[in-house]
């Protein structure tokens, strides 16, 4: 009981018996000091700190100083800070190294020194137990008994030749199955010889690069994947990164700006642009496909979670604009589960041959058997039922997020919030790495916005996390929230003249 009331209770700033050395910033020296009386033990899991006010005016050392000590030491996860609650020391922290006597190891073995210039290794972070990464639905929720009743029927009404070598084109039946759906749900204009079924949206990225349709070099948003950009690059296909502002990409920039005026085609997230959210405005969408029509070019329509909005009326695919301009990409990846490698081209009629030609007579095609079991289960309504449900549950997250956030961390504004399967956490500047840091000692993995810039944007960057808060099962969802809002940074005080 006795420890219960000490770890719980206020600890006052001359009761801490930290010695700050002289050498480096009193910042640095603080941090210094309060990680060493955690490793040592004085200062247990639990225990709350004292305020800066109070600890500045104790150690002789300005408010600012303590205040960004804190700030530092919650995001490398040695410390906690909640609104109502201070600042404590985190339950979770590094071991302290081993205990050593009298230059002997446990055992009695003599401790071997060092070798010179060596620094003592990081304790390694915890192994994440929560999954908040972006791009990945959840796959508790994948549909197993509507599938393999669409298994059983497709499989039934198969015809022999499904079982042979196959067309590079597509099962017939999905490419009809998904002219209809695709029409009736995203707006595409198409019939079922444009569509091209292919192994997901890498696949199609990298038939695209066999062709000539992409160089000499391929306009992209400003964020985005840097697997895209590197699988692109591997092709010989150069990539120029295209502005963004809170209306998604500037595609008027597309004929205006000199660096992009070598491109002939542009790779964009109209519905919701991955990763920081948001539909492309409605006169950049136009202005997109002006200037593909006045250069002879294609804009690339990434359609990757056109299924999931909540706040407004799903916003229809740009290829509806011009079907010869527009050349539109999906799969199931997130709809249902990137396990069963489905996606899907809708091609103007001048590429067809061209892909069908880049896939080959031979090539690693998506298995038939699934495709004639996505078929009937569109056809049956299982994908629209399924998309209902996961919308609605996905809805309910991202509100628990928000939720949580304006309870726990008012000062974190979320955006992106409005469509998709992850939302962007905007953080003060300088403070992206070590939240990062701070959220790998909590056990959670997710990204930075860092990792998705391009190495050639201008434009200043952004600080963020990217929280995927459709991936974790639905039962360990609320432990991921409070263990994400236990590594983000605290609100910094005012500062003083």
């Amino acid at each position: 009981m006795a420890e219960s009331r000490v770890n719980s209770a206020e600890i006052l700033g001359s009761d801490l018996h930290l010695e700050l050395t002289r050498a480096g910033s009193r910042r640095t020296a603080l941090m210094s000091a309060l990680r060493e009386a955690v490793r040592g033990g004085r200062l247990a899991p639990g225990t709350r700190l004292p305020p800066y006010r109070s600890l500045a005016t104790d150690l002789g050392i300005a408010r600012n100083t303590v205040a960004d000590a804190y700030a530092e030491l919650v995001a490398e996860g040695w410390l906690t800070a909640r609104q109502g609650s201070g600042t404590r020391v985190a339950a979770r922290t590094a071991p302290p190294p081993p205990r050593r006597t009298g230059g002997r190891e446990r055992g009695g073995r003599p401790a071997a020194p060092a070798p010179a210039g060596r620094r003592r290794r990081a304790t390694p972070a915890p192994r994440p137990t929560h999954n908040l990464l972006q791009g990945q639905p959840d796959a508790s929720a994948f549909p197993r008994t509507a599938w393999l009743a669409s298994a059983r029927r497709a499989l039934t009404a198969a015809p022999n030749e499904a079982f042979g070598p196959g067309d590079p084109h597509g099962r017939p039946e999905l490419r009809r199955a998904l002219a209809d759906y695709l029409a009736r749900a995203r707006g595409v204009r198409t019939d079922p010889d444009r569509i091209v079924v292919c192994s997901g949206f890498a696949h199609a990225l990298r038939l695209l690069s066999s062709t000539k349709v992409l160089r000499p070099a391929l306009a992209v948003e400003s964020y985005g994947l840097a697997f895209h950009r590197s699988l692109l690059s591997t092709a010989g296909v150069r990539t120029v990164p295209l502005p963004l502002d809170a209306h998604g990409a500037r595609t008027e920039e597309l004929a205006a700006h000199p660096a992009l005026r070598t491109a002939r085609a542009a790779l964009l997230t109209p519905a919701h642009q991955f990763p920081t959210g948001g539909p492309l405005h409605s006169e950049r969408r136009a202005a997109a496909v002006d200037w593909a029509r006045a250069v002879g070019g294609l804009v690339l329509e990434d359609d990757y979670d056109g299924e999931f909005r909540y706040d407004r009326q799903p916003v229809g695919a740009v290829q509806g604009l011009d079907p010869d301009r527009v050349l539109y990409l999906g799969s199931v990846s997130k709809s249902l589960s990137p396990a069963l490698r489905l996606g899907w081209m809708v091609l103007p009629d001048s590429l067809v041959d061209a892909l069908l030609s880049a896939k080959g007579e031979r090539e690693g095609w998506a298995s038939a058997l699934d495709q004639l079991t996505l078929a009937d289960f569109i056809e049956s309504g299982g994908y629209d039922r399924h998309v209902r449900r996961m919308r609605l549950r996905y809805r309910r997250r991202r509100d628990a997020l928000v939720t949580t956030l304006a309870e726990r961390a008012p000062h974190i504004r979320v955006s992106g919030i409005a469509a998709g399967l992850h939302a962007v956490l905007e953080l003060p500047p300088g403070t992206e790495r070590s939240a990062v840091q701070a959220a790998s000692w909590q056990g959670l993995a997710l990204d930075g916005l860092a990792g998705y810039r391009h190495p050639d944007a201008t434009t200043p960057p952004l600080e963020g996390l990217v929280v995927g808060y459709a991936t974790p099962p639905e039962h360990s969802f609320p432990a991921a929230l409070d263990a994400l809002c236990r590594a983000l940074p605290p609100e910094p005080p005012p500062r003083t003249a």
